[in-house]
């Protein structure tokens, strides 16, 4: 342990040298990216989606894309190899940056001649390798490898979800992580000695998996694991005297402890960012170290230009989080959420989709409910959600396969409920009878009736319009056929993901809330669209979504968020707002 904390003090001696270098260095890279890349490759997919006139990329028109739309599809290929070598190029700046500063010879000319020579290194035979490489370093990226547009990759919440709900994807999936754990740790090595010995892709993995035996990388997770936690301790001890200081503070007069509440938040967000890029600087030293390509000088290389420019985008960085402070502070136009209960269920009181369920989620006074509808054998509508009753009644059958008449006779059961199956007529009724709205979502299969949404306008159109009721889809086709059918119809587009601006015919829409971000939620109620995520489930995530002002929320935890809800309106005070952001809003915190 003594050993651990000597080579972190080598390190930390050495970030505390040049930490004016550092701070040019993370912050430049850190703005460039959020303020141009990241805008600049949305923006980039949304045009070259809407030059095709195709409004979104999923796993339903795929296969559609790249047989009908090939020049689209090879330009979206073309973005993705380009947005590769921009993540190379930000590491590369990183590593290259950290090996001239740590030996006191960092010039911006120097430093961008270097990415240059990198740049040439690279051949597009290696850019698939790229991919796998970026895809296994995952999982350090915000501890090791910390940038801006690798932290953007993760996988959606609800596919998570959804794996681990079955035993044998849920075991596929610790094994998944634990095989890239063990390839990332292995490879760790890869991109530095890219960079650094101007290698190939696969020359470099070979010689990482050499250098980094047992040995190694238990030595580098011991380190990186006291690493983290004394920085976690740091941060905890100093966001919590900023958090009993505001306390005090907000028994003065209201503008005075807005002034100071706006100042505290500054603080907690420069020592927040100034850990942050100590700790990657450490990390990556720590990471390195085999290559033996630093040798640390003592003296500092003193430029005035250097320390004009860190100065200067620290005070960009100032300026911009603090202008957001007094946004987020003041609340200007932050609004309660529409609740919205999945499945018409709230803490597994009933069986999904069914009357009884309704029944007692609708005394917790929902704005919404939704549900899910298919199409049956004799083109009626039944409320369910899964394509095949297998789960919730046994049969092995789908509603397809039997007629209406069939299906609600059918009793299913779930987290020991029981309730029959309902016709989507029994449930209007019931919901009209206690006075409930209801989002309603459209399922669809390949073995839908060809005029399946007009039979649904024709039957439940008009009836929809006058309760004011909601529709939404996660088929496209079913968003541009019910527009096309009856404009009138309030429907959303139902999203998984999140990766360009919104761009359709839709009236609004629900995104899974892992990757949504206030920025789409912004560009979207520019063109007033309301923007419902789904699922949030905790009460930190449901605080988050309010933060970043969505329009509704999906759950299944109705009760968990009219509370949450509830203490966001009652507790309003600096001091709860400052724990909130230092809590809630992680990402948030960082530039």
């Amino acid at each position: 342990m003594k050993n651990i904390f000597q080579e972190i003090n080598k390190y930390t001696n050495n970030f505390r040298k040049y930490w004016l270098q550092y701070i040019a260095l993370f912050i430049g890279i850190d703005l460039f990216t959020q303020v141009l890349i990241i805008p600049l490759f949305r923006y980039l997919t949304t045009a070259i989606l809407k030059a095709s006139a195709i409004p979104f990329i999923s796993y339903q028109n795929i296969i559609t894309i790249i047989s009908t739309h090939t020049l689209m599809f090879l330009c979206l290929i073309l973005e993705l190899i380009v947005l590769l070598l921009v993540i190379y190029g930000e590491f590369s700046l990183i590593l290259l940056g950290i090996r001239e500063i740590s030996q006191g010879r960092f010039s911006l000319r120097a430093l961008f001649k270097e990415l240059w020579q990198s740049y040439r290194s690279v051949r597009i035979s290696s850019v698939l390798l790229l991919a796998v490489y970026f895809l296994l370093i995952v999982p350090f990226a915000d501890l090791v490898y910390r940038t801006p547009l690798l932290a953007k990759v993760q996988i959606p919440e609800f596919i998570l979800d959804f794996m681990t709900r079955n035993i044998w994807l849920a075991s596929g999936l610790i094994i998944f992580y634990l095989l890239a754990f063990i390839l990332g740790i292995r490879l760790i090595l890869t991109l530095p000695i890219m960079i650094y010995q101007r290698k190939k892709t696969f020359l470099a993995m070979k010689e990482s998996w050499k250098l980094t035996s047992h040995k190694y990388w238990w030595k580098i997770l011991s380190r990186l694991l006291v690493l983290g936690l004394s920085v976690s301790i740091i941060l905890l001890i100093f966001n919590l005297l900023i958090y009993l200081c505001q306390l005090g503070l907000d028994h003065l007069p209201r503008n005075i402890s807005f002034s100071f509440a706006v100042f505290n938040l500054l603080l907690v967000q420069l020592v927040s960012e100034l850990v942050a890029i100590w700790i990657s600087v450490v990390s990556l030293l720590i990471v390195v170290a085999p290559l033996k390509s630093f040798k640390l000088q003592s003296k500092v290389k003193k430029t005035i230009k250097l320390k004009m420019l860190a100065l200067c985008l620290m005070l960009v960085f100032t300026l911009a989080a603090g202008a957001n402070n007094v946004l987020y502070l003041k609340e200007i136009d932050m609004q309660r959420p529409l609740t919205i209960s999945h499945r018409g269920v709230s803490n597994k009181n009933g069986v999904q989709n069914t009357i009884p369920a309704l029944k007692k989620t609708a005394k917790l006074h929902p704005d919404y409910v939704e549900i899910d509808l298919h199409e049956t054998k004799d083109k009626q509508f039944v409320v369910m959600h899964d394509e095949n009753l297998k789960q919730l009644a046994g049969i092995n059958k789908t509603p397809k396969d039997l007629t209406l008449k069939q299906l609600t006779r059918i009793t299913l059961h779930e987290d020991g409920h029981q309730a029959k199956i309902a016709s989507f007529d029994q449930y209007l009724k019931a919901a009209a009878k206690i006075k409930q709205k209801l989002l309603i979502e459209v399922k669809t299969t390949p073995n839908d009736s060809p005029k399946m949404l007009q039979n649904f306008n024709k039957k439940y159109g008009k009836l929809i319009i006058k309760r004011k009721y909601q529709v939404q889809s996660l088929d496209y086709r079913v968003i541009e056929g019910l527009h096309q059918i009856n404009p009138k119809l309030f429907v959303l587009y139902i999203q998984p993901y999140n990766f360009t601006y919104p761009q359709s015919v839709a009236n609004g829409y629900s995104m899974e809330y892992s990757t949504l971000n206030n920025d789409f939620i912004w560009q979207a109620q520019l063109q007033n669209k309301p923007v419902y995520a789904w699922t949030v489930n905790t009460p930190n995530m449901m605080m988050k979504m309010m933060y970043d002002n969505v329009n509704g929320i999906i759950t299944d935890q109705l009760a968990e968020l009219n509370e949450t809800i509830k203490d966001f309106e009652d507790n309003r005070s600096y001091a709860n707002k400052l724990l909130n952001f230092i809590l809630i809003l992680p990402d948030e915190s960082a530039s």
